[in-house]
């Protein structure tokens, strides 16, 4: 169901990283991602390119597939990060909440 926030361009970039996920060693091409997202080779080029500047995608310069940025890795990797944190908090918790009196 849409809503009045949904905004299809940014809705189909997203839906891109998704495509884009798991490929980051052959990646995929341009074509590829279009018929993934029933886009247009012109539409998925340009998604492509402004995924690239933000961090998002890059072009593997060997054979001009394209794969997911570092800045996906790194969100992940923060994400892995805080969750590592949190955990550590939790058992510190845990840990002072069990011990006998």
């Amino acid at each position: 169901m849409a809503s009045r926030y949904d905004n299809a361009a940014q809705q189909r970039i997203l839906r891109a990283v998704v495509v884009l996920a798991g490929n980051e060693f052959m990646g995929i091409a341009p074509g590829e991602l279009a018929k993934a997202l029933g886009e247009s080779p012109s539409t998925a080029t340009r998604d492509l390119h402004n995924m690239k500047e933000a961090g998002f995608a890059e072009q593997i310069q060997e054979t001009g597939r394209w794969r997911l940025g570092p800045k996906v890795v790194q969100i992940s990797y923060a994400f892995s990060t805080e969750l590592a944190r949190a955990e550590s908090r939790l058992a510190e918790v845990k840990n002072r909440y069990t011990r006998e009196p």
